[in-house]
């Protein structure tokens, strides 16, 4: 082919590192290859459909677009933004989009059906590395319906509909899940902004938000101690997608000591606050939103010491 409980918690956990190789903060906290969904689903932006679910109804089941491969990808580029920086665009340059539903290691698409109509796969057959890309970078997963689709750093590259010229970047964010490729197999952010920092909510105050200043969650159902334990699997990840690993010198406003990341079951590398796994919402559409603020008892905004922000005192 041509082609990342105050005191005594942070103590403990501390140790934790220490002592045992399974312990919070296994990982280096600097890995930055990433791996970063919601009650609601805008109509025509499938921001939250994974492998072959309707579009409506996130948790129903679906089929497989016959054909999920779009137009041939030719030169890949690098493009300039100004907001985002560089971003990989194709060879008429279109931008190219990563999903934080697929996953990197191994390489595996979940946009099938309705949601491949509105981001279409990127065929590898034809893809050449162009300037300023490494073409050691580039490779290729088998798509259900047997469609070679082009890969960035192991991540599935699409297009978006909705951007119609060269430069377009409408994609960029939508459902908190869907982001522009940098030359790396990163995901596009604002260059001035952290990959974790914090904001002032006039309701709850500080909290923690991502790279893309969206709303970081806990869920009361998981474990920090003596490792960290995420009881958000299959479907609950739809709605919650993890938080990818940040460099510890990537943040802003947290303790660094207790910024960490840990292996998943199913591979996927995700941060953690004070050793509490941590995750957006894709029915949070926008910096700023905090739906997800509550939800079932069990979700709650993260303070910068990793507290869940207006949880029931247990």
């Amino acid at each position: 082919m041509k082609t990342s409980w105050r005191s005594a918690s942070l103590v403990a956990c501390a140790a934790a590192v220490l002592a045992l190789t399974t312990a919070c903060g296994q990982d280096d906290a600097g890995a930055a290859n990433s791996q970063n969904v919601g009650a609601t689903v805008l109509p025509g932006d499938y921001s939250g459909v994974g492998a072959g679910k309707d579009p409506g109804d996130p948790a129903d089941g679906g089929q497989a677009a016959p054909s999920s491969t779009g137009s041939p990808a030719g030169k890949l580029s690098v493009a300039a933004d100004a907001e985002l920086g560089t971003v990989m665009t194709d060879g008429v340059g279109l931008t190219l989009y990563r999903f934080d539903q697929d996953t990197a290691r191994p390489p595996v698409s979940n946009c099938e059906g309705d949601c491949a109509e509105t981001w279409p796969p990127v065929p590898a057959d034809d893809a050449e590395a162009g300037a300023g890309i490494d073409k050691a970078l580039l490779g290729e997963t088998t798509r259900s319906d047997g469609g070679r689709q082009l890969t960035v750093a192991g991540w599935p590259a699409y297009r978006y509909v909705k951007d119609v010229n060269a430069g377009d970047v409408k994609g960029q964010g939508v459902g908190g899940t869907w982001f522009a490729l940098t030359p790396d197999g990163g995901k596009a952010r604002s260059a001035d902004r952290p990959g974790l920092s914090t904001r002032q909510d006039p309701e709850l105050g500080e909290l923690v938000v991502d790279g893309d200043g969206m709303t970081v969650y806990r869920f009361l159902k998981d474990e920090a101690w003596p490792k960290p334990v995420s009881a958000c699997t299959g479907v609950c990840l739809d709605k919650w997608p993890v938080v990818a690993p940040v460099a510890a010198d990537d943040t802003e406003g947290l303790e660094k000591k207790s910024l960490m990341s840990f292996a998943r079951p199913d591979g996927v590398k995700q941060q953690t606050v004070d050793c509490w796994p941590v995750y957006t919402f894709t029915g949070d559409k926008k910096p700023g939103d905090i739906n997800g603020q509550g939800v079932g008892g069990t979700w709650y905004a993260v303070s910068p010491d990793g507290k869940p922000v207006g949880a029931p005192k247990k």
